[in-house]
């Protein structure tokens, strides 16, 4: 384990900005995959299960990802496929993956459902986690029930990881 903050990565909607409006994002090739949870959600033997999951990602991220100051972790639905699917076309290498205990579960104080892992997977480490669905009562409880420094940064499922996020991601590491 390195002394490195921990970079938390989650790829639908900042490694894949699903909700874009243009299919053609710069720099971004599409791929059509089959994860397990998507596809185990999907209607047997249907069209949209054929096609597979669109997903846009950006060959370049891996690099810049890996350019960073952190040690790298996946931190998404997609869990050890991440390694499998996403990895390979951006440029990282195996990373280490957060376990879900279930996927989607309701938090009874109405926490973002990854969050209690996240702060119990970091276990007390500095991290950053980029997600697109993180919100100020997760923030919350990150600064009640985290000991380490630590930064969500929400990202828009519209446009991905920009410029704008490196830069912070960045600086913040600067910061420790």
């Amino acid at each position: 384990m390195s002394d490195r903050p921990l970079l938390l990565l989650d790829v639908d909607g900042p490694l894949n900005p699903f909700r874009a409006a243009y299919l053609r994002h710069r720099g971004y090739v599409t791929r059509r995959l089959h994860p397990a949870n998507w596809s185990a959600r999907q209607k047997p033997g249907s069209r949209r299960l054929r096609r597979g999951l669109r997903v846009r990602l950006h060959p370049g991220h891996g690099a810049r990802l890996l350019a960073l100051p952190y040690e790298l972790a996946w931190a998404t639905t997609w869990m050890h496929e991440a390694n499998e699917m996403i990895a390979p076309v951006i440029g990282l290498p195996e990373l280490p993956v957060i376990e879900w205990p279930e996927l989607f579960a309701r938090d009874p104080e109405g926490l973002y459902w990854k969050m209690r892992t996240v702060v119990e997977w970091a276990a007390g480490r500095p991290f950053v986690w980029v997600d697109d669905m993180i919100t100020d009562l997760d923030v919350q409880h990150v600064t009640d029930h985290h000991d380490g420094r630590a930064l969500l940064l929400p990202v828009d499922a519209r446009r991905g990881l920009g410029a704008r996020e490196f830069a912070e991601l960045e600086q913040w590491a600067r910061s420790l």
